[in-house]
């Protein structure tokens, strides 16, 4: 795993001022990742991931679920339960057990509209890209030039790995988008 302090850093300030903070960034670019760094460092934290069936169960009644719970709640996938959006403006405006919402999702423009609409004023934007030189340092910048910023296409074994990840994600982009 490779440190990345910008984005992190970034979320923190996002939450010195909203109760929201939207992780964006294309599939693949570690969001997941460092949504799970970031809990790590919070003393109570809940991940949901819509894209665990059970999690989706658990959040079958959200404001149920979702209201009880204190701290960072992580909610990865968001993109998948739209409905969300307007019951996270209402437990935002409430501010009830010092709660923190992070959610996740790839960067599709429906996404970025039904946030900006249901959450006007409480969210605020941390865009993840791929990994950077001042991420992997100079002396990995010949390797993430020829491998590029994903993170398992530039943390691959070999080249030849790495090339047959960037093969299968485009073919999955192309035939999925």
């Amino acid at each position: 795993m490779i440190d990345r302090p910008i984005p992190l850093r970034r979320m923190h300030e996002v939450f010195q001022v909203h109760p929201i903070a939207a992780l964006l960034g294309p599939r693949q670019c570690g969001k997941t990742t460092l949504a799970t760094v970031f809990a790590e460092a919070f003393k109570s934290s809940k991940v949901f991931d819509l894209e665990n069936p059970l999690d989706v169960q658990r959040l079958s009644a959200p404001m149920t679920v979702l209201e009880g719970i204190g701290g960072l709640i992580v909610i990865d996938e968001v993109q998948r339960k739209p409905e969300l959006f307007e019951l996270l403006r209402v437990l935002a405006d409430r501010r009830i057990l010092d709660q923190r919402f992070l959610i996740l999702g790839s960067a599709s423009p429906a996404l970025v509209k039904g946030v900006s609409e249901s959450l006007a004023g409480r969210v605020g934007f941390v865009d993840l890209g791929g990994l950077t030189v001042d991420e992997v340092g100079m002396e990995s910048r010949d390797s993430l030039w020829i491998r590029g910023g994903f993170p398992r296409s530039f943390l691959a074994q070999d080249d030849v790995a790495s090339l047959a990840w960037r093969d299968s994600f485009i073919r999955t982009f192309l035939e999925r988008d």
